[in-house]
């Protein structure tokens, strides 16, 4: 089956602790910088236990489960535990409102709520309006509630195309979907990740970003459990730590978004900025060529963008390790994907044209399974082996993808489709403005409206006029934006993503 073979996660595991009993596998620091730290012996022995708990709250092979934690080892033991039962974890943000964890409790069928005690609340609220769910375990500390358990695995029989993981999307626009992973998905990605970035045993990954979200779980921990590598995690991301603690824990690799990637370029400069051993950095979102040149500059830590969605699981496009650098580029297709950009009708359209970004791909291995209790939406996003992105993009001569929009983020005026992230990419030009959102309001006469939202750096000044006029510089007049507001802050989604509908 591809290059996934026959292996699970849980076998993957195994195989390192038989081979690198007493290497490090885990460093865990806290918020304080207290750090823990796991051999990958120490680290399977607890997963087994982790298991065995699992198994004694009456969960089976099939059964799914909600982890409702941050950046924590509990996060991955429990996430590896449900490897080795044929469980199926449901990941979820812990600053999830109520209604939003009522909604997936409810629609996952989870039968058991993982947290910690400064989450829990919100669980406990709406666990009686939840009918599968059978309890809240809060499970940090950890230790008391594994006391007496066996540190071997338990004999259950897990395939590569069971199902492990069921992560819901953003919901930016309409009700989250349970997109269902499986072994395969993870082992399939890994692999592709792993080989796109060299990875191998020498490797330590920082990981800064959540865990309950995809990116995360593939980009970062899921190559190091493949090949022998180790992963320094860290509570949660911080701008003015990161560098340090990637010096601290000799860390090669790291996973980003452009947001942190901005946050990181604001800081002021530091001797020590060029002092880590990272060799790549994989980021997801556009950053201006300028803020690529700065950082290139400033880190030298070579950074790799990337795309993918959760119901990719893995990452189709990259930008190649070897090849010149284009700094707005998602990349190019890797090994064992097919990507192309089609017309409304289906039809492949020629370089230099937008369209949508499709992928080609095998669900349950290097597509997602499907969306839980939705076929209308499996449907219509999985059409003859092509995964319909909703993406706009554009394909250059080279064959290298560019993002242009999300297909519900073209902004219609007057007859003209603008493109609400070419604007944005004009108002992050400008020397004082930090970021940018712009969204399409409804207009009377001419369908709709532009409206930027725009983020000044800080101790800078710009007035609506004088960014106005600065796009009308750069770009045709019918995307010019009408109106600008100045926020303090956007809303955004646990990985960066603006949440448009909120504004």
């Amino acid at each position: 089956m591809l290059i996934v073979g026959t292996r699970t996660l849980g076998s993957a595991l195994e195989d390192k602790a038989r081979r690198f009993p007493d290497e490090p596998f885990l460093i865990f620091e806290d918020a304080t910088g207290a750090t823990g730290r796991w051999t990958w012996r120490e680290f399977d022995a607890d997963v087994n236990r982790v298991a065995h708990l699992l198994l004694a709250r009456g969960l089976r092979h099939g059964d799914k489960f909600n982890l409702h934690l941050g950046n924590c080892p509990e996060f991955l033991l429990f996430w590896m535990a449900s490897a080795k039962t044929g469980t199926v974890m449901v990941p979820t943000n812990p600053g999830s409102a109520a209604d939003e964890m009522e909604y997936i409790l409810a629609h996952s069928e989870a039968r058991l709520a993982v947290t910690e005690p400064q989450y829990a609340a919100t669980l406990h609220a709406v666990a009686g309006r939840c009918p599968a769910l059978g309890g809240v375990l809060e499970a940090r500390p950890l230790a008391p509630l594994l006391d007496g358990l066996p540190s071997v695995r338990p004999e259950t029989a897990v395939a590569p195309l069971d199902e492990i993981s069921m992560q819901y999307t953003s919901g930016t626009t309409s009700k989250p979907k349970g997109v269902l992973l499986t072994h395969a998905n993870y082992i399939y990605g890994g692999e592709v990740m792993s080989k796109a970035m060299r990875v191998g045993p020498g490797d330590r990954h920082l990981i800064v970003l959540p865990l309950f979200h995809a990116g995360a779980q593939l980009h970062a921990f899921i190559p190091m459990l493949l090949c022998g590598g180790s992963v320094a995690l860290m509570e949660r991301f911080s701008a003015t730590r990161f560098v340090e603690q990637a010096i601290r824990h000799e860390a090669t690799l790291a996973a980003l978004f452009a947001a942190p990637i901005r946050m990181l370029l604001a800081r002021p400069r530091s001797a020590s900025d060029s002092r880590t051993r990272l060799r790549a950095i994989s980021y997801a979102q556009n950053i201006t060529p300028q803020q690529f040149e700065e950082w290139h500059a400033r880190f030298r830590a070579p950074l790799m963008q990337i795309w993918g969605m959760t119901e990719t699981m893995s990452l189709p496009l990259m930008q190649p390790l070897d090849l010149p650098r284009k700094p707005l580029a998602m990349g190019m297709p890797v090994l064992g994907y097919e990507c192309k950009v089609v017309d409304e009708s289906g039809k492949e359209v020629p370089p230099g044209t937008v369209g949508e970004l499709v992928v080609g791909g095998i669900p349950g291995v290097s597509l997602m399974k499907g969306y839980f209790k939705n076929p209308e939406a499996t449907a219509s996003t999985l059409r003859e082996g092509w995964l319909h992105s909703g993406d706009q993009a554009v394909m250059d001569e080279d064959g290298c993808f560019f993002f242009v929009d999300r297909k519900k983020d073209m902004i219609k005026r007057a007859g003209e489709n603008v493109s609400a992230s070419e604007v944005e990419e004009a108002l992050k030009q400008h020397p004082a403005v930090f970021d940018a959102a712009v969204v399409g309001v409804p207009d009377p006469v001419r369908d709709q409206a532009i409206k930027a939202y725009v983020i000044l750096n800080d101790g800078a000044s710009a007035t609506s006029e004088e960014l106005i006029a600065w796009c009308r510089a750069r770009l045709s007049g019918f995307k010019v934006p009408e109106r600008v507001e100045f926020r303090d802050v956007f809303p955004r989604t646990s990985v960066g993503k603006i949440q448009k509908h909120l504004f």
